[in-house]
């Protein structure tokens, strides 16, 4: 009898477990575009109307382009108040302990400039009716470290989420304008404000937008990378080629690096998790890329719950093409008095290092946009559990393509009081969003002529 109970529970627990994977129930996911937008954000604003309702976001003809560059929609628009080190204690239920950290780290500089908010994100419709096929039909395998049962078009697996690893996946998995070729720079400013451009030419594509991608190769496939230095002359040509599968206990990432001095093509097992960024002083690991990108596996996720933030958001006045990096680049942070913040909702993950795994981040806290599921501002922990490092993703549409992206990244060290910027192209052509991929393009052989100087 003992046994068969025990047989009973253990069956029990199972089918519990599979329960809490699968995907939401029809009648949850109707609630997509009707009470939550088609992404699951909620809809209706706020109780005292400090963030509006959602209303289909900004539409493709919101402000006239300027040679391909986005302008401000929002360029008569003037701060509601400015947040300093003097008044800071007034906010700080709004605001996070990274943010409230950079506030010590740097009293005499840093601030926070609030404007009205604008639920800016509208995405095409397409996207849409593939998240609601995800929220019916995904589910979380291998302990949360892949997905099954994932739409074709593989965007926001869990627009409903009922944990921290959903939540995470949606980031991983979010809209970023199908295939994407960008010019961007990245710096590393000593504290003194002195820095050196790296300049990189990338592309990313995705399986459902490769046509000549093998079948079985795109069955675990998610994304696939590519990255080529083109300045400094120093680091001019080397290459830098990801295969990112769903799974990637399963599966694991691939990488390989084309060498411009050796001219050879070699394995790159370092560029995942904590392995160093490419050219980035060792100011930024492999998985902080994009705020979190890799494999989730090596955490514990915890899903903290909703509340409102001061956020990065509609940053369109530090993207504009008009702005240069040496407008941008100051000692210490960026130059806060073009950074644009928003009081929008956001989820809060809090992911902690397994007993047994390696990451220099103990812990690490997430604060993810409900509108765009993008992960907008992070805290980082060292070992010791000392705040190590805050990021912010400066968000912003791309309105004539219907994305939200990033206008670049910023990882502040608030110990050793440097940080490093990636993404900025304000000095660069305009992104090309929707490009014709091919596999060809990403394989281990064509990187030795994508590396050619």
């Amino acid at each position: 009898m003992k046994t068969t109970r025990k047989l009973f529970s253990v069956l029990a627990l199972s089918l519990l477990a599979s329960s809490v994977m699968a995907g939401v129930s029809p009648e949850e996911a109707a609630k997509l575009g009707e009470s939550l937008t088609p992404l699951g954000a909620e809809k209706a604003g706020n109780a005292d109307g400090t963030i509006p309702a959602w209303t289909g976001g900004l539409s493709t003809d919101a402000a006239p382009l300027a040679g391909g560059h986005l302008t401000n929609p929002f360029k008569d628009e003037q701060p509601k108040f400015v947040i300093t080190a003097q008044n800071v204690e007034q906010y700080k239920d709004n605001l996070t302990a990274g943010q409230l950290a950079m506030f010590k780290r740097y009293p005499e500089t840093y601030k926070i400039r609030v404007f009205p908010t604008h639920r800016s994100a509208a995405l095409p419709d397409r996207i849409y009716d593939a998240a609601k096929q995800s929220a019916l039909n995904a589910e979380l395998v291998d302990g949360g470290n892949g997905i099954a049962n994932f739409s074709d078009s593989r965007y926001y697996a869990f627009p409903i989420p009922k944990n921290g690893l959903e939540v995470v996946w949606n980031h991983i998995t979010r809209y970023r304008g199908g295939n994407v070729r960008r010019n961007i720079v990245q710096a590393t400013p000593q504290t003194n404000g002195s820095y050196t451009l790296v300049h990189f030419e990338d592309e990313v594509a995705f399986p459902s937008d490769m046509t000549d991608l093998d079948p079985e190769r795109a069955k675990n496939a998610l994304l696939f990378f590519k990255q080529r230095v083109t300045a400094p002359s120093r680091l001019a040509g080397n290459v830098l080629l990801v295969h990112d599968s769903l799974d990637q206990v399963k599966e694991p990432r691939q990488a390989w690096i084309y060498n411009a001095g050796q001219r050879r093509v070699r394995r790159a097992p370092q560029v995942a998790y904590d392995g160093p960024g490419t050219a980035s002083d060792g100011m930024r690991t492999t998985d902080n890329f994009d705020m979190f990108s890799g494999a989730p596996d090596r955490y514990d996720w915890k899903l903290i719950g909703k509340k409102e933030l001061y956020i990065p958001y509609n940053s369109f006045e530090i993207n504009s093409s008009e702005v240069k990096y040496s407008d941008i680049l100051k000692a210490g942070h960026v130059n806060q008095d073009l950074a644009r913040y928003e009081l929008h909702r956001v989820w809060e993950i809090e992911a902690t290092l397994k007993n047994g795994e390696r990451n220099i981040y103990a812990k690490r806290r997430f604060f993810v946009d409900e509108d765009t599921w993008t992960i907008v501002q992070s805290e980082l922990y060292d070992g010791r559990g000392q705040l190590w490092r805050v990021g912010e993703g400066h968000l912003v549409q791309y309105y004539q393509h219907q994305v939200p992206a990033f206008a670049f990244e910023a990882l502040y060290d608030v110990i050793s009081g440097r940080y490093i910027a990636i993404g900025m192209s304000n000095e660069e052509k305009p992104h090309e969003f929707g490009y014709k991929a091919s596999a060809r393009d990403f394989t281990p052989a064509a990187l030795r002529n994508a590396g050619v100087r």
